[in-house]
């Protein structure tokens, strides 16, 4: 039992590297659980692992894969020759057709070994869950599949074919996630699982930069943002319930304190006027930076109701208010940066970034938006593309405004470096790192009003 304790606590070690939340109390459960449950069925201890170990079914992208090193299938590789492709794919073919998950797993086995290694250096990690899928692709045997089943059982309607589509390629995914479970097993056992689980493991969406998160990582994002800005919108109503308690009246307080010979039994409190602020969102929506403004704005949309006024900006050299296009958002979120770049005038002679004509056009034609109640976000990297970055227009909107704080997508180390002014635009108002989802949500808990 020793080596199975020994392995549940680096798994337990590796998914909180992760970022998952994992207390003594939720690892004494998985430990109980395995012992419980045995090791005989992996699959049975997965589903154990994961109910004492998880906190919502989104965890589960990262704990699959770390379980895969921590407890695999096998260790080494398979035996007997390496097969041939077309072996490979017509064994498959059969497998995909009877949703034989045995032979899947086995077949994601020999497939690595005979197509997924490259190096000729003992040394080399010499395996490739990319290399093996590229010259495998089961994407290609869908038709081949589907009449395999049809033959067994007889012609079918349009609908049915669309479901046993769906079925097939369902297959199909799980078939590519065993081969780069496999990979990943097959790495781990020449560098060590520790390092294959903090560095080839996939992150949740919530912990990926934005300036390097792909098409379906932001779609993963978009759906989080109702849940996040209920969190949020909560976290910023209890704190407005503690500030409108107000400070103690010490003149109120000691008159008060007559009626009990001088003691002052009961404080007197100045309250507060519950008076909702108004925020301003300036934000750059060009090229990587822009998934990191779309969803800042999708969420600051979802908060609406915790301001007495929000006004959004979008800019790339021109800047143009789009409170309205993020009133239609709501329903095609997706759509947000398209509508934006299709109806909104951000741009002149060129399509690069211009912070200085962008924060000198707010100034002019915007300034009135901002006023002592009005807290102003700016959302992007800094980098001006070597043009005047206009300091005067944003010291200008920070003595207007109640708070400026500027949201950058980019780590802090780059800061200052190429055609980065954040640095200069630091020393007018206060810059914060915003890599992730993660921290975004943590810093406009922090930050917004009350």
């Amino acid at each position: 039992m020793t080596d199975a304790a020994d392995r549940i606590t680096a798994l337990v070690g590796a998914l909180r590297a992760h970022g998952l939340r994992i207390g003594t109390g939720e690892s004494v459960d998985a430990a109980r659980a395995a012992r419980e449950l045995g090791f005989a069925n992996r699959e049975l201890l997965r589903e154990g692992l994961a109910a004492t170990l998880l906190h919502g079914t989104a965890q589960r992208a990262v704990f699959d894969p770390v379980f895969d090193l921590y407890f695999p299938r096998g260790v080494g590789a398979p035996g007997g020759r390496p097969a041939s492709r077309e072996t490979l794919r017509d064994r498959l073919a059969e497998a995909l057709a009877a949703d034989d998950r045995t032979l899947l797993a086995q077949l994601a086995q020999e497939a690595v070994e005979s197509l997924g290694g490259y190096g000729s250096s003992p040394e080399s990690d010499g395996w490739s869950a990319y290399q093996t899928l590229e010259r495998l692709r089961p994407q290609t045997l869908l038709a081949r599949v589907r009449a395999d089943v049809r033959a067994g059982e007889g012609a079918g309607t349009g609908f049915a074919d669309r479901l046993l589509d769906d079925e097939i390629r369902r297959r199909i995914e799980e078939f590519r996630r065993l081969v780069g479970a496999e990979a990943r097993r097959r790495v781990a056992e020449r560098r060590g699982r520790d390092e294959i689980a903090r560095r080839a493991v996939r992150p949740t969406a919530d912990r990926v930069d934005f300036l390097i998160a792909d098409r379906d990582q932001l779609a993963e994002l978009r759906r989080t943002v109702q849940p996040l800005a209920r969190k949020l919108a909560t976290r910023l109503t209890a704190r407005r319930r503690r500030a409108a308690r107000g400070t103690v009246d010490l003149r109120r307080t000691l008159r008060s304190s007559l009626s009990t010979g001088g003691v002052p039994m009961r404080p007197v409190l100045r309250r507060r006027r519950p008076v909702r602020p108004e925020l301003v969102l300036l934000c750059d929506v060009s090229g990587s930076v822009s998934g990191f403004s779309n969803f800042t704005m999708l969420l600051v949309q979802a908060l609406h109701d915790q301001f007495a006024k929000v006004r959004v900006f979008a800019f790339v050299n021109r800047l143009d208010e789009v409170t309205g296009l993020l009133d239609h958002g709501r329903a095609d979120p997706g759509g947000l940066g398209a509508r934006i770049r299709a109806e909104a005038t951000l741009t002149g002679f060129h399509d690069s970034s211009d912070y200085g004509t962008a924060l000198g056009e707010f100034a002019e034609r915007y300034g009135a938006a901002v006023g002592p109640r009005t807290t102003v976000f700016v959302l992007g990297d800094a980098r001006t593309n070597m043009s005047d970055p206009n300091l005067p227009a944003l010291a200008g909107i920070a003595r207007r405004a109640r708070r400026v704080h500027w949201l950058n997508p980019e780590p802090a180390g780059q800061w200052g470096t190429g055609d980065s002014v954040a640095p200069a635009y630091a020393e007018l108002v206060a810059m914060h790192e915003c890599r992730t989802a993660r921290q975004l949500g943590e810093l406009v808990g922090r930050l917004l009003p009350v």
